[in-house]
């Protein structure tokens, strides 16, 4: 199948319909080169995993506070606005882990622990 159909005429030669999602589409010819077009596979499928362990995070708070575990805010959107109260905001209600005050110094932290650790432990756990 073509992205439009009957009306796709000239589609790429590099486009064969083999891989998932292949309609004859790159009007920006991100997929011409086969090693190029292998590094985003294997980075679309890292951001696919993120996805859904964000969307993991969103539901398990609500979850967890519908069966009585006590939160600040456990609604997903709601959550991030703590941090600019009176006090700050502490993870899991509990202020002997991870309180943050500051939304700097929180924005550091995760630049300094997503980034360089974070992609490598996936790229680890990618090669498994």
């Amino acid at each position: 199948a073509k992205w439009l159909g009957p009306f796709s005429t000239n589609t790429p030669a590099y486009l064969t319909g083999e891989f998932a999602g292949d309609y004859g589409w790159d009007t920006a010819g991100l997929s011409a080169d086969p090693e190029t077009f292998r590094r985003y596979r294997e980075l679309e499928l890292i951001h696919a995993r993120w996805a859904m362990l964000g969307a993991l995070g969103c539901v398990t708070p609500e979850l967890l506070a519908k069966n009585g575990v006590k939160f600040g805010e456990a609604v997903w959107f709601k959550a991030g606005a703590q941090i600019f109260q009176e006090g700050g905001l502490n993870y899991l209600g509990n202020s002997s882990l991870i309180h943050a005050q500051s939304i700097l110094a929180t924005l550091a932290c995760q630049v300094c622990t997503v980034s360089p650790v974070g992609a490598k432990l996936l790229q680890l756990c990618s090669a498994a």
